[in-house]
This record gives C-alpha cells, sequence and structure tokens, in this order.
C-alpha cells in the first residue's frame, strides 16, 4: 500500500484497516500560528490538547502489535500529550531534535527555544527496533584507542554505537537541497532514523500530516510503504514531486552504509 489521501485526516484515517501499520511517524500541526494554507494554525491550548486526543485516539488503532509511534511535539505542549498517551502506549524515549539554529537573535526575556520534542512510544513490550541499520560509526581515533585485547573482534566496536536521547540535525536552510517550499519541512535524516530502527523491510509506514512529504520519501527510499494524509492540495503536488525524483529511491541512509564500513 503505497497512498496519499488528499483528504482531512479525520475522513481518510477509516479507509486504513486497523492493526495494518508498523509504524506512525506524526509531525501535526503545533498550533503556533503557522500557515499551512489556512492562514493560521493557532489555536488555544485546551482546543489543542482536545485536538490532539481526538486524532490520536483515531490512529493508534491502526498499529500493529509490534507496532510503534513517533510523535513531533513543540515544549509547549509535549508534557500533556506525553502524558495522555502514556495511558495508552510505552513510552520508550523523549527524544531532543536539536535543530543547530545558529547562536544569534532570539528573545532578551528568556532562554532561546532551539529545539523540538519527540515522543517515541510502543504499543506492547515485544515492539519491533533494528538497532544495526542507525549506529553510528565510532571514529578511528576511538577505535585505536579502544585496541586493547578485551575489545578486539567486539561487535559494537566495528558497527557503532546506539544514537543517544539527543539528536544534532540541522534543520533546513533555504538553500539546502532538499528544501521545498513547506514552514516546517523536516529533515530526510532525521525520518530515515526512524523508519530504518522502527520498520521491518517491506513494512507499512503512516504519516497523518504528511506536509512536505518527508515520511513517504524517506518510506520509499528505505524499501517500506507509506501511506499519509495531505489536506492541502498544493503540499500533495510537492510530494509527488518529490517522489518522482531519482533520490527518493536510490539513496539509503549513511547510518546503514557505514555500520557495513562503508563511508
Amino acid at each position: 500500500m503505497d497512498t496519499i489521501f488528499n483528504e482531512d485526516f479525520f475522513t481518510a484515517v477509516h479507509k486504513i484497516p486497523d492493526a495494518s501499520v508498523d509504524l506512525i511517524i506524526a509531525d501535526p500541526p503545533y498550533g503556533l500560528g503557522k500557515d499551512y494554507g489556512n492562514d493560521s494554525d493557532k489555536i488555544s491550548p485546551d482546543d489543542y490538547l482536545k485536538w490532539s486526543a481526538s486524532w490520536l485516539d483515531l490512529a493508534i488503532p491502526k498499529l500493529k502489535p509490534s507496532g510503534s509511534l513517533y510523535i513531533f511535539l513543540t515544549w509547549r505542549f509535549s508534557p500533556e500529550v506525553f502524558c495522555y498517551l502514556k495511558k495508552k502506549m510505552i513510552m520508550l524515549n523523549e527524544i531532543i531534535w536539536d535543530r543547530k539554529v545558529p547562536s544569534m537573535g532570539g528573545s532578551t526575556r528568556r532562554y532561546s527555544s532551539v529545539h523540538d520534542t519527540i515522543g517515541f512510544f510502543a504499543l506492547n513490550k515485544d515492539y519491533y527496533f533494528d538497532l544495526d541499520p542507525v549506529r553510528i560509526p565510532y571514529d578511528e581515533e576511538t577505535k585505536k584507542a579502544r585496541s586493547r585485547s578485551i575489545f578486539v573482534g567486539k561487535k559494537w566496536l566495528e558497527v557503532g554505537y546506539n544514537p543517544k536521547d539527543v539528536w544534532s540535525i540541522s534543520r533546513l536552510h533555504r538553500i539546502h537541497s532538499e528544501r521545498v517550499d513547506h514552514p516546517t519541512q523536516k529533515p530526510l535524516e532525521l525520518v530515515d532514523r526512524m523508519v530504518l530502527a522502527s520498520c521491518p523491510k517491506g513494512g507499512l509506514v503512516f504519516d497523518p500530516f504528511l506536509g512536505s512529504g518527508t515520511t513517504a520519501v524517506s518510506a520509499k527510499r528505505n524499501g517500506r510503504h507509506y501511506v499519509g494524509c495531505e489536506l492541502n492540495p498544493e503540499y500533495c503536488s510537492i510530494i509527488d514531486e518529490r517522489l518522482r525524483q531519482p533520490f527518493a529511491v536510490d539513496l539509503e541512509l549513511n547510518f546503514a552504509s557505514s555500520a557495513n564500513g562503508k563511508t
């Protein structure tokens, strides 16, 4: 199933069979005033939390018993949404995405916000997770320092270490080759890590709010299937164009190639 529904999530979600999805990657509007073709997504905090609960209640049943969910949130609402999700799923990580924002500008009355919060949840204890494709290779200096006999031949030294829960991956600047006309586009490197670790080859990834289509591109180029919803027809055109580009299917993220000794 490689399907993009050009319609509202609350309509399209009913077309997806329950217990059919391996992984949900959700990047919902943050309710802070971004324009996604609707002038503004800004709503009150109470309404935002009610809306979040309503779409999560419909999305979670689509997961297989081994399925998991990543959800992007602003720090303003992540505590409440995480508390709600913990009633329904197992919380595995709070991941901090350090967007590598340059040290300039910002408020003079509080600290500058330079991160997004990502919640990682599983439906059951026997959730799918494959660490090897996303291991981060040790540099040669570290390998040399671990040259004592007790380390020789150790798999973890050869294939790399487990990514931590702070992901320092640059946001997409205007001149970045990946950049398209979408206000909150996420980098492929960020989403690839989720897809490779949390969805088996040939599995199905569901994105309730496709936006610029990064989840679909990541799934396609990494040998997974995708299904998603996007209300804005202009964004659907962007997604279609991105999926037609050769890099969408020809590249394998460097996590996997580096873990096999190829740099």
